[in-house]
């Protein structure tokens, strides 16, 4: 059997395997499962933090000695 021709179907084969496997272990993570129930704190609404960033731009002179 020549490896060569059946390159492709490999290639296919393990991209489908290790796909299925991806999904199959993504499914483990769930907050009960890290701590008891009893211990589990539920937040109902959180504020995203927010960044702000403030600087002055720079010259052309300032940005061509860079």
């Amino acid at each position: 059997m020549n490896i060569a021709k059946n390159m492709e179907i490999i290639f296919v084969a393990a991209t489908i395997i290790a796909g299925a496997t991806t999904f199959a272990t993504a499914a483990d993570d769930r907050a009960d499962f890290a701590m008891p129930a009893d211990k589990v704190v539920a937040v109902a609404k959180a504020d995203m933090p927010t960044v702000t960033v403030s600087a002055k731009r720079l010259t052309a002179a300032e940005k061509a000695a860079l």
